[in-house]
This record gives structure tokens, sequence and C-alpha cells, in this order.
């Protein structure tokens, strides 16, 4: 048996939350190895409904989870999520989940610097969701971010916050934003570091070990391909890498500790914010598939942009992200279209093209070039094995296999856990 990795083949929010929950039940560890609290995952199970966004989804499965180092943590939205969810009954201890003592932190300052970067951008904002990561990801980068393990240092945290605020209160005045004083901030992490402390520890030691053993590990990512800080369509992307590649910087393993890379596709296609989509609808047809599909964010919850499933974007993210097989999700949500269309390549300027260039005015000139194939009128939804599907929705599946070069290895027809087909284990490698 191999590890697994699941990423995100589209723009994010692709289903990512039910496709982990339910490949966890034969799992033994489930790793978050990449973003922050801007990312979330759904997962309903029975009569309820989990929101997730730091948390790894295979805690409510009962399975060890863990935080890897290339998150960026804010301690007062873990914490703040930890509550929620035990309130909902789930068992979130330190013997259910383990935090990378060298995971950088979020701290107030950063999501007041997001927000007020995105205010002077005017009508250029990025859509970023001014909670911080970015400008997380920034101090890292330039080696003066907070780490976990620094909360257990009151000198060092001094020391970096001096630094940090020379920065962002720089920033911050010059852009007409309030600015924060030191002894506050300090204060609130050493209130803070007891209650996170205990959660954190040197992850990979414990994966090299489950490794070692012989445990099922399970990568999870959050947003997706499209939206990779290198791969995706800059600048209206992440801040960090979302390619299965990250599993392994992100957590502390070896690259072939990955294992089968799941990429989770929806059966069309969305976008939260800005940035270019070229094959979005702005008409009833779209509109309709936001309204079937329930198309909101979960963590911002604003209304997602609808569009024809687009088979070359899919595709690239296949070849870039390291994608073995597909997730298919919400097919359920075509059922009864007459008529259904994949965008499979684009025109700039004329010339045909199977891909999204790099340059943000060419991304903006790609126009869809769609192939229209028959929908069907029966129903997908709770579907469980391929003879429960219309003929033309297995001839749909069978068409995007081919446009994106990869298999479809699971089918999702319903929100539900056990409404999924499964064509390959993943664990099988």
């Amino acid at each position: 048996m191999t590890n697994v990795t699941v990423i995100g083949a589209q723009w994010g929010d692709e289903g990512k939350g039910k496709i982990v929950d339910w490949l966890a039940s034969r799992a033994d560890v489930v790793v978050r190895f990449q973003g922050g609290h801007n990312a979330g995952h759904t997962l309903v199970v029975g009569n309820q409904t989990y929101k997730l966004s730091l948390l790894p989804s295979g805690l409510v499965r009962g399975k060890l989870g863990i935080i890897g180092n290339g998150l960026v943590v804010d301690p007062e939205a873990l914490l703040a999520e930890i509550a929620r969810v035990k309130a909902q009954g789930l068992n979130v201890t330190p013997e259910t989940l383990r935090l990378a003592d060298n995971a950088i932190l979020i701290l107030p300052l950063h999501a007041a610097i997001d927000r007020a970067r995105e205010t002077a951008r005017g009508d250029r904002k990025i859509g970023t969701t001014g909670r911080g990561i970015g400008p997380a990801y920034e101090d890292k980068v330039a080696r003066r971010a907070i780490r976990v393990a620094d909360l257990a240092e009151p000198e060092t945290l001094a020391d970096k916050l001096d630094e940090l605020l020379l920065h962002h209160n720089t920033l911050l005045a010059g852009l007409g934003a309030e600015t924060f004083e030191k002894q506050a901030l300090l204060d609130r992490l050493l209130e803070l570091a007891p209650q996170i402390l205990p959660y954190a520890e040197p992850v990979w030691e414990r994966l090299d070990e489950a490794r070692r053993s012989g445990k099922r590990i399970l990568f999870e990512g959050a947003q997706a391909v499209m939206l990779d800080v290198d791969h995706g369509t800059y600048p209206f992307v992440t801040s960090s890498n979302t390619v299965a590649a990250t599993a392994a910087s992100g957590s502390g393993v070896g690259p072939g500790a990955i294992g089968f890379v799941l990429g989770i596709a929806k059966a069309y296609c969305t976008r939260v914010g800005s940035g270019p989509f070229p094959s979005e609808l702005t008409d009833e047809t779209g509109r309709l598939l936001g309204e079937r599909g329930f198309e909101f964010g979960t963590v911002t919850g604003r209304p997602r942009r609808c569009g024809w499933f687009d088979a070359a974007l899919v595709r690239q993210a296949v070849k870039v992200g390291g994608i073995n097989g597909l997730a298919l999700t919400k097919l359920d949500v075509l059922d009864g279209l007459t008529e259904l269309k994949v965008c499979v390549g684009y025109t700039i300027d004329g010339q045909m093209v199977k891909r999204l260039p790099a340059a943000p005015r060419a991304q903006a000139r790609a126009l869809p070039v769609f192939e229209t194939m028959e929908g069907w009128t029966g129903s997908t939804r709770g579907a469980r094995s391929w003879a429960e599907l219309p003929a033309q929705a297995i001839k749909y599946v069978r068409r995007i296999e081919e446009l994106v070069e990869a298999p479809v290895t699971l089918l999702s027809t319903s929100p539900e856990r056990d409404d999924t087909i499964m064509v390959k284990d993943p664990f099988d490698g």
C-alpha cells in the first residue's frame, strides 16, 4: 500500500473535504501541508456539517491529524476552530492533533496589512481573504517570522516583535492604517503560548516513524493548482505552493513519501474572487450551476463564479501538479441539462493554445474554445456504481479523461460521504 496526496485541480472549492474524509477511513494519519485559514473544507456527516479551515479533515474520522510546517497558523483561529468542533462532539486533544513546531504564526498585524493593501489597490484588488496569509508567508521568506517554537521563549518573542513592528508599522502608517504596540502583542502571545504549545512537536519525526512502521499517510492540500504561487494565474493566486511536491517540503518527508497524487475537480468549474476564468458563465446556466451546487465559499461566504468544465486548465494542473488520477465531484449538478460544454483550449489573438499563458494580459485575452456534448435526463445523484449512471453521463466522464490525460479514480455523486464510486483505491498506488 502507498500514501496518498490530495490536491485541487482547478481553483479550489472542488470538494476536497469530502474526498479526504472518505479516504481517511483507510488512512492512519492525515496531514495538512500548506495554506492557512483562508482555505475551507466542508464535511457532511449524517445530520452534522463540519467546516474546517486549519484542522485536518481526518479528525472527523478519529484519525491523527497533523498541521505541517508548510502552513501559516493563526493561533487565535486555530483555538477557535478547535473549540467549535469540540462543541460538535469531535475529540481534539494533543493526542489527536499535532502541530509542527517550525510552522509560522499569523499575528493581527498580518491581517491588518493584508486588508490595508487590498483597500489601497482599489479596482485592482486580487481578492485576498484579508486574513494575513500572504504577509505571514512574506515574513517567513524574509526570515523575520515568529514560529510556533518561539512561543516557549519570551525573550525570542520580544526580539522578533521589534523587527516585525519596525517593518509592518512603517507599512501600516504609510497606508494610513492603525499601527501596533509591542507590549500588547507580546502579552497576547504569552497568554496563548500554554494553549498552543501542548500540540507542538517536530512532526517530521512522527511522520518518519509512521512511514517506517508501514502506516498509511494521507496528505491534504488546500486551494488548488491554478492558485499555486508559481504555476497559477498569477497574481490572482494564493501565497503558497499548492502542487503535490509541497506535501514533502510542507510536512518534513522525502519526495518519495507522497505516494499517489489524487487531483480533485468538479464536473464543471468554479472560482472565488478575482482573476481570469475563460469558461465562466454569466448567464442563466451559470446561475443554475451556482444554485444547484450551493456555490458559496466555505471561509468567505462569497458566491463562486461558475462555468463549464475547463479541460485545458485541468490538463495543465495534471502536468504541473503531478496528478496520477482524478476525483470528479458534483456530477449530479449537471443532471437534466440537455446540452453540456467542455472547454478544450483557448484562442489568444486568433491563435489556438491548450494552456493558460503566464502573462496576465494574455490570460485576460484567452477566449474559450468549447466542445458541445449531449446531456442526460436521468439522475446521477447518490449513485455508487457505474451501472447506476446514465450512459451519457459515463460518456461525459470518459471524454474528460481523454482531454485531461488522466484517469478518473473516484466519482462523487452527492455531498454524502458514501455516495462515491471508486474505480481504483488510491492507496493501492
